[in-house]
């Protein structure tokens, strides 16, 4: 059974509280989803460890249930947001 973009979304979420999760199913399957995801908690960490955070949230659901996930994740910036 495929996984529901709102299911990914609030297994995210659970893990990353502040996190700005977008998701966008690409094939319409509901098993091939991109994923962007914003949160002040990687600043200072690699993008391996970021994507490795998100991949953690989603337990072992990957390969499985949610057969793919490009996975897109940043720091959030703009005015106010100091730069570290």
């Amino acid at each position: 059974m495929p996984m529901d973009a709102h299911d990914i979304e609030s297994m995210i979420k659970a893990a990353i509280p502040d996190a700005e999760v977008t998701i966008r199913d690409l094939a319409g399957d509901g098993d091939h989803y991109a994923a962007t995801v914003i949160s002040a908690s990687f600043r200072g960490k690699s993008r391996v460890q970021q994507h490795q955070i998100v991949y953690q949230s989603l337990k072992g659901q990957m390969g499985g249930v949610l057969h793919a996930l490009a996975l897109q994740t940043g720091v959030p910036s703009g005015p106010g947001v100091p730069e570290g």
